[in-house]
């Protein structure tokens, strides 16, 4: 999403740590040319502007140490400023002690708004929370329908009634929760390919109704402009509370989505990067300005490997590895945990000093799934031994994984090398000519 501003700060920092020291000048040019990058990338000219300047404020007169050169004493300043565009810090979705608390989702139509709602409530239920997810968009065609096939899919329940207006069915919920033992209600309101006098009406009945605890405006990140708009006109209705991003994941340029926490001065709460439901994330704004000024995030890297990895079949792995014993089987359940954390190229980005190298790389995903079906096609003793795959064997297993003969030889070629990689490791005589003769398999 953030691509082209990323690119644009790479160019400057690079052209900024080839000077001797800072100076006024260079300072001013730098500046000159991070405000020409926020505003190519859709940023709002009143947030661009005054962010370079407190960027300027704080860059004019710093003093370098000689550990560091001016470009690193730049990056430090801009990446303190974006983080404060960002929020400065973490703003976690608060949980009373009512019963239930209620979390009203409000938008426009085709802001995700409907998927966040079940994305949302899967996330709570990771966090041992009972969420009710209630049906209130009683204006799009099969809205109703959409919000109940998600919940169906993880195991929640939808208060629904079709016909009714949406202030009753939001009403109405609140007693069924209660009954039913659900402490939070997520209430998905209808959204409009505009703003109108009606459709802002009812979501002030829908909220007079409920008294939410919480408002959640979901914007989408590839609205461009109109959504600093839509978010100021929504914030003046119904005073949200905080700001959730969808489409992350998309081509835009996404500097409008940068604007909207500073123009409504609310904190963004979550972003969404993609359509599968546990494709949510907490908004950190310090790991968001890393990703952004191309310096990686390690942490929810981290965070993303602890909840795919199973803890008991990692230290069985450990084990098979020290004793040479890895094999195709095990290679595939790795390729599944890694499909598992999303797009290859955006885990790819979140390493320090790779973003730059993948954000113009050519990665196919479904590279991996080729791979994950090729074994599949294996036998359990081909998979444990592959070195008895011989050329019928390969035509069969082509056949069946929709591959070419010339894909089996290059996995198990590669596999072969992993191997020997392995066994060197497990011997203790690892250096930079095993890992430089490493391939992998895909």
């Amino acid at each position: 999403m953030f691509e082209q501003i990323s690119e644009k700060f790479e160019g400057i920092f690079h052209r900024l740590s080839g000077q001797a020291r800072i100076s006024d000048e260079n300072i001013a040019d730098a500046v000159r040319e991070v405000r020409r990058a926020l505003l190519e990338g859709d940023v709002n000219y009143k947030v661009a502007r005054q962010f370079t300047d407190d960027v300027q404020k704080k860059a004019i007169g710093k003093d370098v140490v000689k550990s560091l050169n001016p470009g690193q004493v730049f990056v430090k300043i801009v990446y303190d400023e974006m983080v404060q565009l960002l929020g400065g810090s973490t703003s976690e979705l608060e949980i009373t002690q009512d019963i239930p608390n209620v979390i009203m989702i409000a938008g426009l139509q085709g802001s995700g708004k409907t998927t966040f709602a079940a994305k949302l409530a899967n996330y709570l239920k990771t966090k041992g929370r009972y969420p009710l997810l209630v049906a209130c968009d009683v204006h799009r065609p099969a809205a109703i329908d959409q919000l109940e096939t998600l919940g169906q899919q993880i195991n929640i329940p939808v208060f629904l009634d079709r016909g009714a207006a949406a202030a009753d069915i939001a009403s109405r919920s609140i007693d069924y929760a209660r009954k039913n033992a659900r402490d939070i209600a997520i209430v998905d309101t209808a959204g409009r390919l505009h703003i109108d006098e009606e459709m802002m009406r009812e979501a002030e009945d829908v909220k007079a109704a409920v008294n939410p605890h919480q408002i959640l405006f979901v914007v989408d990140a590839m609205t461009g402009q109109d959504a600093v708009n839509t978010a100021q006109e929504f914030n003046r209705r119904l005073d949200f509370g905080g700001v959730v991003l969808t489409k992350l994941d998309g081509d835009a340029r996404g500097g409008a989505a940068l604007s909207v926490r500073t123009v409504v001065q609310k904190p963004i709460k979550f972003v969404s990067l993609g359509e599968k439901l546990d494709q949510l994330e907490v908004f950190h704004p310090e790991r968001m300005a890393s990703r952004i000024l191309g310096m990686g995030d390690v942490v929810t890297l981290v965070e993303k490997v602890q909840e795919q990895v199973d803890e008991k079949k990692a230290e069985k792995l450990e084990q098979r590895l020290r004793r040479n014993e890895f094999t195709l089987e095990d290679f595939r359940d790795q390729l599944r945990q890694i499909k598992k954390m999303g797009p290859l190229k955006d885990v790819l980005s979140m390493i320090p000093g790779v973003a730059g190298a993948v954000r113009n790389a050519v990665i196919d995903d479904k590279a991996l799934v080729r791979v994950e079906a090729i074994i599949s096609s294996m036998t359990v003793s081909e998979r444990e031994k592959p070195q008895i795959i011989d050329g019928r064997r390969r035509k069969r297993i082509a056949a069946g994984s929709g591959t070419t003969v010339q894909e089996i030889n290059r996995l198990l070629k590669q596999f072969s090398e992993m191997q020997r990689m392995f066994k060197t490791l497990s011997k203790g005589k690892f250096g930079k000519a095993a890992l430089a003769n490493m391939r992998f398999p895909l």
